[in-house]
């Protein structure tokens, strides 16, 4: 399931008022998400969020899914 707090910090990116995400969207499926967007929700992800991604992670994303998935294992790195 995808956070409300992530859903908004993509969707302010983008300047979207509304998207349905869901854990299998794809940027390709988004309007406005592309590569510069990508490089800037990112950003807006871990500043949000507290955590840093490794350059290998953020490439081996494929959808709003596994983002959810990284942040929620790395707050889970952070806390523990």
């Amino acid at each position: 399931m995808i956070s409300d707090r992530l859903r908004q910090v993509i969707l302010k990116e983008l300047q979207l008022d509304d998207f349905p995400l869901a854990e299998e969207t794809t940027a390709n499926q988004v309007p406005g998400w592309d590569s510069l967007s990508h490089v800037r929700i990112i950003c807006a992800v871990e500043k949000e969020f507290g955590v840093r991604f490794k350059s290998l992670e953020v490439v081996r994303l494929s959808n709003v899914g596994q983002l959810q998935d990284l942040v929620d294992k790395k707050i889970g790195k952070s806390v523990a």
